[in-house]
């Protein structure tokens, strides 16, 4: 059911049940939680992950909640891969009216530790696929002349640790061209924003991932003269 609050309805715009959710590194943590919160709103929800069987798991937990839901694997370091599975959640529910980017890169080690390979990775995951994901779903989006992109981001990008150098790198990278990204896009109706997330997540804590699922949400909701590009989470409160 769509929120009365939803200023995308009293405008007479596309309510959420017509615009699917595609969530781009969709997990048991703060992917699900996301999944679940659009969910609730009547959204279709697009999951997309590396390991089928995972995917399978959280479509089947999301289904107890009452959100349609449906896993399309990819390798999402792959332009390829990630195109595909778009192409085919979109087959599936339509094309996406809300993009969810919210990979997870595990590489260690300080900067002068950091394979080359491993750097290029990180980089590959956490950044290039947030624009392969953009320019999948922004014809669609250019064409009704509104969209929600929504980037998980990290404190690293802002203070980088250096035992977690590669990922730093990445996420600076992502929060840099999310930033650019809502800049050039604004003016075509698509909401752009980064949850910069400075802290580490875990349930019952004040980075538990329903909490930042909230942001989420919010973000989605605001008047197009009220949108931010970018929402620092700081614990239970921005």
């Amino acid at each position: 059911m769509q929120s009365e609050h939803d200023p995308r309805e009293r405008e007479g715009e596309a309510t959420l049940s017509s615009q699917p959710v595609a969530i781009v590194g969709a997990g048991p943590g703060l992917g699900l939680a996301v999944a679940r919160r659009f969910g609730r709103e009547g959204a279709d929800v697009a999951l997309i992950a590396r390991t089928p069987a995972k995917l399978d798991r959280l479509a089947a937990e999301l289904a107890r909640d009452q959100v349609a839901a449906a896993g399309f694997p990819a390798d999402i370091g792959e332009p390829d891969q990630l195109t595909t599975a778009l192409a085919a959640a979109r087959e599936r529910f339509g094309d996406p009216g809300v993009l969810v980017f919210n990979p997870s890169v595990t590489v260690e080690g300080k900067p002068s530790e950091v394979a080359h390979d491993d750097l290029v990775q990180a980089f590959r995951v956490g950044v290039a696929s947030l624009l392969v994901a953009v320019k999948a779903v922004l014809p669609a989006m250019r064409s009704a002349g509104q969209g929600t992109v929504l980037v998980t981001g990290s404190g690293l990008a802002l203070r980088p640790f250096p035992p977690m150098a590669a990922i730093a790198v990445a996420k600076a990278g992502v929060r840099s061209l999310a930033l650019s990204l809502a800049a050039e896009l604004a003016p075509v109706g698509i909401h752009v924003a980064t949850v910069t997330i400075q802290g580490v997540m875990g349930r019952g804590t004040d980075f538990d991932p329903e909490v930042i699922a909230e942001e989420y949400w919010r973000l989605y909701q605001q008047p197009r003269d009220a949108w931010e590009s970018e929402v620092r989470f700081t614990g239970g409160h921005r």
